[in-house]
């Protein structure tokens, strides 16, 4: 059992839902990362509030566990050598020979994936060796915790990787969910028993791909959860290969992703509270990053510095007066209330020799008291870009994780228009002296006369909690001290620039889908994207399609 795990009351849980490889690469980040936050003083106590995302249960032996409110699904040998019983759940039961069978039992059995040096060193309690991009073959070869039975759920009608039934095409995931909707009730065997253990659920959050069979599958299961949770705040973060690693001759394979991706847009923005495109940086990524293209586990790595941070104010302690439920940063950011469609960005702080710094402590801790004075929260108006004085202009970001590349016949014959910000939200992790103090405003009226004004909005938080760099996560930073946690600043914005992406789609749809389904598909694209050019008129406006 873990430190600090005591159970409270009115604790805003957020249950995840993690839907296939990409997906769960970058949970397995998550989760090390929100383990890591644990204390085991009784005179140290995280900011970090652990019942938002874990939950208390009771092993085989009669102790008490801890284990992420999730539910982890993959394709058949997507899972490496995690077995969904785990130590903390096993134990010896006599084997039945009753059943409708009465001749006598073949048992076949799959040859089992062997774990890896560093998953051995982690069960006997040494220490790891260091991971590489070659030795992590699967997400559990870097997973440092132990899931719930429940929360594994492996999908055998699909095998990992296959090059005869490939899981890569939109309508074979709506399919598969369907079918097997129809015979387990998905809802009702998976995510309803973590929901209704919740206290007060603050949100779903789901990670999910987009791109290929993961986009339909996830499209039908948000159907199902507004179909139940109809209130519920529910995040869903989109993730996606750039289009620029596929060769320019898979001409078919770059289509489909991009197809895949647009019916994903169009299903899933409906019934989601935000929504987040995640991809590789278009643009260069800064020095200061070096990344192994070809590796699943840097790549997830990547983005879980900016997830994990731009997300940490939904389950800080309520006591310090900072928490921020993942329905209130979407309320930022959703100005006019239709714009739900989120751009991801990210700069590590760097110190004058071009590294990323590291601070000196690895984790804040505080005394148990009402308030922490070292954590401030601050809602600030702005000008709008590039008016005003320094603090109330928008934050520039050295990464941004908004898909922008399109196939070669979409690209805008315009691309220089100005780009107007409805609403943005930020947060600054780790040296204190990031931000200097200002005045919090009257959030209600202030958001009204800035809506008025069509101003953005801004939100700025700031958490002296830098981000935790484990032996499982890897290195990918430029930094002095390689174990030294980092100063992360993160924002989630809306803004014009988003109608351009969703544009783009829409003409890809125009091109490469079929008749029967284009024009109710190019249609949806063209009034999402018409959100983001409400109330917001400009001599430099997008051409029209």
């Amino acid at each position: 059992m873990w430190g600090s795990c005591q159970w409270t009351r009115n604790m805003h849980e957020i249950l995840t839902l993690q839907l296939g490889q990409k997906s769960n690469y970058l949970a397995t980040h998550f989760w090390n990362t929100q383990e890591s936050y644990f204390t085991y003083s009784t005179e140290q106590e995280s900011l970090v509030d652990h019942d938002i995302h874990f939950r208390p249960g009771i092993g085989a032996d009669g102790t008490e566990t801890f284990t992420p409110r999730t539910l982890i699904y993959d394709l058949k040998g997507g899972f490496g050598s995690l077995r969904k019983i785990n130590a903390l759940y096993e134990i010896d039961e006599p084997v039945t020979t009753d059943g409708l069978w009465n001749g006598p039992a073949v048992v076949q059995r799959q040859e089992s994936i062997q774990q890896i040096p560093y998953q051995r060193s982690l069960e006997e309690g040494l220490e790891p060796p260091p991971l590489t991009s070659e030795s992590v073959r699967y997400w559990s070869d870097f997973n440092r915790i132990y899931f719930h039975p429940r929360s594994i759920v492996q999908l055998n009608e699909y095998e990992l990787n296959s090059s005869l039934m490939p899981f890569e095409n939109w309508g074979a995931g709506e399919e598969l969910f369907s079918s097997l909707d129809k015979e387990h009730d998905l809802l009702d065997r998976d995510l309803r028993p973590f929901a209704e253990e919740a206290d007060q659920m603050q949100a779903i959050q789901i990670m999910s791909g987009i791109d290929d069979a993961w986009g339909g599958f996830a499209a039908r299961y948000m159907d199902r959860i507004r179909d139940e949770y109809g209130k519920t705040t529910v995040w869903f973060w989109g993730l996606e290969d750039n289009i620029k690693g596929i060769p320019r001759k898979c001409k078919e394979k770059r289509f489909l992703k991009v197809s895949n991706a647009a019916k994903s847009v169009s299903e899933i923005i409906p019934q989601a509270s935000l929504f987040i495109p995640t991809t590789l940086p278009s643009s260069p990524l800064p020095g200061y990053v070096h990344l192994d293209l070809n590796s699943q586990w840097q790549i997830a790595g990547l983005y879980s510095a900016a997830l994990e941070s731009m997300t940490l104010p939904s389950r800080l302690k309520p006591r310090n007066g900072i928490r921020q439920t993942l329905d209130q940063i979407a309320a930022t950011l959703n100005a006019n209330g239709n714009q739900i469609i989120a751009k991801l960005r990210m700069t590590v702080k760097q110190n004058s020799h071009g590294s990323v710094s590291g601070n000196d402590h690895s984790r804040s801790n505080v005394n148990s008291q009402d308030t922490d004075p070292r954590v401030s929260s601050r809602l600030t108006a702005m000008r709008g870009l590039g008016i005003g004085e320094e603090n109330n202009e928008v934050a520039k970001f050295d990464m941004e994780f908004f898909p922008t590349e399109v196939l070669d016949q979409t690209r805008s014959r315009r691309t220089s228009s100005k780009i107007h910000v409805f609403g943005q939200a930020e947060n600054y992790r780790g040296d204190e002296d990031d931000m200097e103090e200002v005045d919090r405003n009257d959030e209600g009226q202030e958001r009204a006369r800035r809506v008025a004004a069509s101003l953005p909005l801004l939100s700025r938080t700031h958490i002296p909690l830098p981000f935790p760099l484990l032996d499982s996560f890897p290195r990918i930073f430029t930094q002095s001290e390689q174990s030294a946690p980092l100063s992360i600043m993160t924002s989630l914005s809306t803004d014009t620039g988003v109608a351009s992406r969703v544009k783009s789609l829409q003409q890809i749809v125009n091109r490469a889908i079929g008749m029967d389904e284009r024009e109710a598909l190019s249609n949806s694209l063209g009034e999402i994207a018409e959100a983001y050019q409400e109330g917001w008129n400009s001599d430099s406006d997008e051409d029209d399609d």
